[in-house]
């Protein structure tokens, strides 16, 4: 049966989908959507967790981008996705570092590319998919990385080209995505994750989050619009974060990053609504990315 719901996620680096939208993908994979993955570049600015794997870090061999290849396609097959594809092509973009770093200043980086040649590789893809709902970050990129601030700028203009039946014929016929969103974590979700990791006390050995109450990417309860639960495939999202193994810990249902700092593997992820028409009951949150669509 071929899918008719079809599904486009667009992230920076490998691990950010999984850490975000992991159980997202896996329940609409589930459900019989179509999921596809638009990654824009290979991370290889990432800091290494795994002692062993320290050579192919950027300052050492640079080969930190192919192995996260490797890793996001063992990620994405625990959570079922077969559509994975890369911004113009594996390693077209670099990895930028954050700003005033040397790799925000490589030509390569993402940060620096040409916005019109890169939202020309994304329209192809969304041509090519016809996806009813998009997902990609907020302005800011959830907490100012440069290349989460250009895969947000790329995705909207994208959205926008790929309707426009002047723009770019040769990339395939015009697409109108119905619904676009922005991957959002409510404030609440901070002080659940906190909780349960005092409760979890010394036999999880992370720091506690609530440092990252107030970070950028954490917002009021009131700016999500749409919380996607799947908390029966949580089991596969923690093995996706797994397979991200140079850059995600996991222990006993949490995760930490290089900075140590403990959060909840969460089955319900959520959302901001930011174009198309909001489905479900008027006053509450959506629960599924595809309501009101036909």
């Amino acid at each position: 049966m071929i899918a008719t719901r079809r599904l486009l996620l667009v992230h920076a680096h490998p691990d950010d989908e999984s850490i975000t939208t992991g159980a997202t993908m896996a329940r609409y994979v589930a459900e019989g959507a179509h999921v596809t993955l638009l990654t824009c570049t290979l991370g290889e600015e990432g800091e290494i967790l795994v002692p062993e794997l320290a050579q192919l870090a950027a300052d050492q061999a640079d080969q930190l981008g192919g192995y996260r290849i490797a890793e996001l396609r063992a990620a994405m097959a625990e959570l079922g996705v077969g559509d994975i594809r890369f911004l113009g092509g594996a390693g077209r973009y670099r990895d930028s570092g954050m700003v005033g770093t040397p790799a925000n200043e490589r030509p390569r980086a993402f940060w620096n590319a040409d916005l019109d040649e890169a939202v020309a590789h994304a329209v192809a893809v969304v041509r090519d998919v016809r996806p009813q709902v998009v997902v990609t970050y907020d302005p800011d990129g959830g907490y100012g990385h440069p290349d989460h601030i250009q895969a947000h700028r790329v995705a909207m203009r994208a959205v926008d080209a790929a309707a426009d039946p002047g723009y770019r014929p040769e990339l395939g016929a015009p697409w109108d995505v119905a619904k676009v969103y922005w991957c959002r974590l409510p404030r609440t979700a901070v002080r659940e994750s906190d909780d349960a990791l005092a409760a979890a006390g010394e036999r999880v050995p992370f720091l506690p989050s609530a440092a990252i109450e107030h970070a950028p990417f954490v917002v009021d309860d009131d700016e999500v619009t749409t919380e996607v639960d799947a908390e029966g495939l949580t089991g596969r999202k923690s093995a996706a974060l797994r397979a991200h193994a140079t850059q995600v810990t996991v222990r006993e249902g949490f995760f930490a990053l290089s900075n140590d700092l403990g959060q909840l593997v969460r089955g319900t992820e959520f959302f901001q609504l930011v174009r198309g028409e909001r489905g479900g009951d008027p006053g509450d949150r959506e629960r599924d990315l595809f309501a009101g669509l036909p």
